[in-house]
């Protein structure tokens, strides 16, 4: 299939958007303006995480997540206005979160947000959470499409053609757990606390990461997809065989576990690449190298960082991270991800539905099957 690169859209004039973020569990409220340059500058941007709220289960509870979005949106909507200097009158667009996501937290930043953007007699634009983080580094570091993603969170673990603004072409997913949920997995297996993805990490840093030799899930394998589960599994079997755990030797699993976990995505990057480059390359008549760029929350682990740089050096082209205020869920990839529909002429109407599960290519091949709800994100 031949493609062509998306020209560079240059807005006519200042946009300037508001992004509502609450498909977890934080509640986040942003202010962005695109520039007629078609760089951005984050005027505000405001997160309330509900870690403490959650970490006696061990994890996010969506009754208790919806609660906690639901008292503070307002106020957290209010303060990400002031903060901006914007006139609300000002904006242009309130952008929000529509899925995928905890449909409860969902329901609540949707419904505020057609609510504002009722009252302003503004347009309103129903964002796809995974095409937000997709779309982060235009804003942040200026990386035009295309260029290969791989995006790693608590829900999803994918690699991405991203050919342009709403044009993409998964090449790879998990098949069980995604690696954020690894992460946390491993966090409780360990008793080390949630959110997971920190305390790994910082249980790992004096860690000898050679001492267990975990497996790297589908390393080797033709496709490029990924897998985790049995990762995990084998942290639980190894943690039973070692108790009662010692400081020392949860340092050392938990840094074996971060050493595999780099392997097997690495391993599964560079068969993502090659299939992207080679499909990037009908697309543009440069000879610029296909970047990657990665998203997510566990885009802020140290260690898979530095792993990934050293891949992209062996690849001869570049990776980009975003910062890791925005690595999270945040409410300025919306606002970002919202402006660009906008400028497209792409807006929802008021009666658009929030949706659990959103695929950001509903067009791909489900990898083991589907529910009834049809293919997960």
């Amino acid at each position: 299939m031949t493609m062509s690169q998306e020209p560079l859209i240059m807005p006519a004039a200042e946009t300037i958007a508001i992004g509502i973020e609450t498909s977890c569990d934080e509640t986040a409220v942003a202010v962005v303006r695109l520039n007629r340059d078609a760089s951005g500058d984050i005027l505000s941007n405001i997160i309330r995480s509900q870690w403490e709220q959650h970490r006696p289960f061990g994890g996010v509870v969506p009754e208790i997540a919806a609660r906690a979005h639901m008292e503070c949106i307002a106020e957290i909507a209010a303060e990400a206005i002031s903060r901006s200097g914007i006139d609300p009158g000002r904006l242009d667009c309130v952008a929000a979160t529509a899925g995928p996501g905890l449909i409860g937290g969902l329901l609540v930043g949707l419904t505020f947000a057609k609510g504002f953007a009722l009252a302003l007699g503004k347009p309103l634009v129903a964002v796809n959470h995974l095409e937000a983080h997709a779309l982060t580094a235009g804003l942040t570091n200026g990386i035009a499409p295309p260029y290969l993603l791989l995006l790693v969170s608590g829900g999803h673990t994918q690699t991405v053609l991203v050919r342009g603004v709403g044009d993409y072409q998964r090449i790879g997913s998990t098949i069980d757990d995604a690696l954020g949920e690894a992460f946390d997995k491993t966090a409780k297996i360990l008793g080390l606390g949630f959110p997971g993805g920190p305390a790994v990490e910082a249980a790992a840093k004096p860690g000898d990461p050679r001492r267990f030799d975990f497996p790297r899930p589908m390393k080797g394998r033709p496709e490029p997809h990924f897998s985790f589960a049995g990762l995990k599994t084998a942290v639980r079997r190894e943690a039973q065989r070692q108790a009662p755990l010692s400081s020392a030797t949860v340092a050392d699993l938990t840094a074996s576990f971060e050493a595999a976990v780099c392997d097997s995505v690495t391993d599964r990057c560079r068969l993502a690449y090659e299939v992207a480059a080679a499909q990037a390359s009908e697309m543009s008549s440069s000879d610029a190298p296909l970047p990657l760029v990665v998203a997510g929350g566990v885009a802020a682990n140290t260690r898979l960082r530095q792993a990934l740089q050293e891949f992209v050096g062996r690849m001869g082209t570049i990776v980009v991270f975003p910062p890791l205020a925005l690595c999270t869920d945040n409410g300025a990839m919306i606002a970002w991800t919202g402006a660009q529909h906008l400028i497209r002429g792409q807006t929802s109407a008021h009666d658009v539905p929030a949706r659990a599960r959103w695929p950001l290519d509903d067009t791909a091949a489900p990898i083991i099957g589907k529910g009834r709800n049809g293919p997960k994100a």
